[in-house]
C-alpha cells in the first residue's frame, strides 16, 4: 500500500488548498522522505495558480528506499531542490553541467504531486543531498534553492582578490554577502534601504552604498571599481546605472526570476569588454559542495518560521508576495525545531 501524505497545493484562483494524496509503491530509484521543513522561494508564488504541491527547499527524514537506492538510508536526513531527475546521458550532464539539462524533471514542470509543503514526499535519489550534522535544518532548507542561486557564481566566476557587488539585501542578498565575506573576497552592498546598513556590515559586507532617489551611481562614493556584480534584487533594474563603478570585463550576474527584457547600454558594454551572465542553481556536486562550506564557515539564514498547517503556508504566502519576509520564510511540522 502506498504512502499518505498532507500536501499544501496551488490552485487556478491562486488560493492555497490542502489535500491529501496516496503515493503509489517507490520505484526502484525513488526515496520517500517523511518532511520536517520547507522553504518557502519567490518561485512557489510563480507557481501558485498551478494546480501542484508546492514548496522546493525542503528537508526531511528517508522514511523508506526503493530496491536499488545505496546513496540515501533509512533515518538519514536529506534535502532537495529545484530538480528532481536529469538524463545523465545529454551533453550537459557529462560535462558535469546537469544543471542546464535540457531533459530534467524540475518544480513547476514535472512531478506536480511532489514538493516540499507536504508530510511526505517521493523523490530520486539522484537529487537528494545529506545534511551536514552540524547544519540546523531551518539554515540546510533555503540553501536548497536560494543558497545554490548565489552560490554557484560566486564559486565560478569570483577570485580572492576580486571586489564583489551585491545588489539587495533580501532572501538572496543575505545569503550571496555571508557566501562572497566567507570566501575571502571585498563584498560591496548596493541596497535601496538605509535601514539595512548595519545588517550588511554584520553579516561581511565591507562598504554599504544607499542607492535610492540617486541616478548618478559614479556620485556614491564608491571607493574602488567593481569586477563582479551580483544582482539580488527583485526589483528591475537599470543596469547601465551600474556601468560607471565597473571595472573593464566585469561581470554581472542577474539571478532573480522575472519576466520583462533587459536593456542594457550597447556601446559601454562592447567598449568596456562587459559580460552578463545568466546563472542557475548549482549543479549536484556544487549543491553537496555549499552545504559542506555553509556548515564549515558558519552561513545561517534569516527566517520567519510558520507552522506546516494551511493557515500557516497561506500567512507565510501572503507575506512574501506582500514584500515584507526578512529573508526567507521556513515551515515546519514542529514549529519549535
Amino acid at each position: 500500500m502506498g504512502l499518505e501524505s498532507i500536501q499544501f497545493c496551488g490552485s487556478p484562483c491562486g488560493e492555497i488548498v490542502q489535500k491529501t494524496f496516496v503515493h503509489p509503491e517507490l520505484a526502484a530509484d525513488e526515496v520517500a522522505v517523511k518532511v520536517t521543513h520547507s522553504g518557502l522561494c519567490g518561485t512557489d508564488l510563480h507557481f501558485a495558480t498551478t494546480d501542484m504541491v508546492l514548496g522546493h527547499e525542503a528537508i526531511g527524514i528517508v522514511h523508506s528506499i526503493g530496491s536499488d537506492v545505496s546513496a540515501v538510508k533509512v533515518g538519514d536526513r536529506v534535502g532537495w531542490g529545484y530538480p528532481n531527475w536529469t538524463c545523465g546521458k545529454c551533453e550537459w550532464c557529462l560535462r558535469g553541467e546537469d544543471n542546464y539539462c535540457p531533459n530534467w524533471r524540475i518544480y513547476g514542470l514535472a512531478d506536480l504531486e511532489q514538493g516540499g509543503l507536504s508530510s511526505m514526499s517521493v523523490r530520486k535519489e539522484q537529487w537528494l543531498f545529506k545534511i551536514p550534522e552540524c547544519m540546523s535544518s531551518e539554515d540546510a532548507a533555503p540553501l536548497m534553492c536560494g543558497g545554490s542561486t548565489v552560490w554557484t557564481p560566486l564559486v565560478n566566476h569570483v577570485k580572492p582578490y576580486h571586489r564583489v557587488g551585491i545588489v539587495g539585501i533580501g532572501g538572496l542578498g543575505h545569503l550571496a554577502i555571508q557566501f562572497a565575506a566567507k570566501m575571502g573576497v571585498e563584498v560591496v552592498v548596493f541596497s535601496a534601504t538605509e535601514s539595512k546598513r548595519g545588517e550588511a556590515l554584520q553579516l561581511g559586507a565591507k562598504e554599504f552604498y544607499l542607492t535610492q532617489n540617486i541616478d548618478d551611481y559614479s556620485a556614491l562614493g564608491n571607493t574602488k571599481q567593481i569586477d563582479r556584480l551580483i544582482i539580488c534584487t527583485s526589483a528591475k533594474l537599470n543596469l547601465g546605472l551600474f556601468y560607471p563603478i565597473l571595472n573593464p570585463q566585469a561581470m554581472i550576474f542577474p539571478l532573480t526570476a522575472s519576466d520583462g527584457e533587459l536593456t542594457v547600454p550597447y556601446f559601454a558594454t562592447v567598449r568596456n569588454g562587459l559580460h552578463i551572465s545568466g546563472s542557475v542553481i548549482a549543479t549536484r556536486f556544487m549543491q553537496k559542495k555549499a552545504l559542506e562550506f555553509a556548515a564549515r564557515n558558519g552561513v545561517h539564514v534569516i527566517v520567519e518560521r510558520f507552522p506546516m498547517t494551511l493557515d500557516g503556508v497561506q500567512a507565510a504566502m501572503a507575506r512574501l508576495r506582500d514584500g515584507k519576509m526578512r529573508y526567507r520564510a521556513v515551515l515546519s511540522w514542529n514549529n519549535n525545531e
